[in-house]
């Protein structure tokens, strides 16, 4: 069985991690929002770009989960996609980032 314990060293870098990782996408997010609002031109493009924030909302509250349970598996998606690398675990347990970096290669 795996360790699911965290100690707070490890509590303290998942945080900054993950919050980083958040942050970064959100600033993304914000980026294309911004974009297409001001390309907007016609009253019924403006539907677009709320359809465009509703799903960019459902795919952070889904993907960015922080409870301690399902950190390995954010982590592990978060490597896959690019938007952490090993580096920015430093801190977690050898045993955890194995884990992480294991699962990674398993998401499509």
């Amino acid at each position: 069985m795996f360790n699911e314990n965290w100690s707070n060293l490890e509590k303290q870098a998942a945080r900054r991690a993950f919050d980083a990782a958040l942050q970064r996408e959100l600033a993304e997010i914000m980026a294309k929002f911004k974009q297409r609002a001001a390309a907007a031109k016609e009253p019924d493009e403006m539907w677009s770009v709320e359809q465009f924030l509703s799903k960019a909302r459902r795919e952070i509250d889904r993907k960015y989960d922080y409870r301690y349970s399902q950190l390995i598996h954010v982590f592990a998606r978060l490597i896959h996609e690019g938007r952490i690398a090993e580096s920015d675990l430093v801190g977690l347990s050898e045993e955890k980032i194995t884990r992480i970096l294991g699962l990674a290669a398993y998401f499509d």
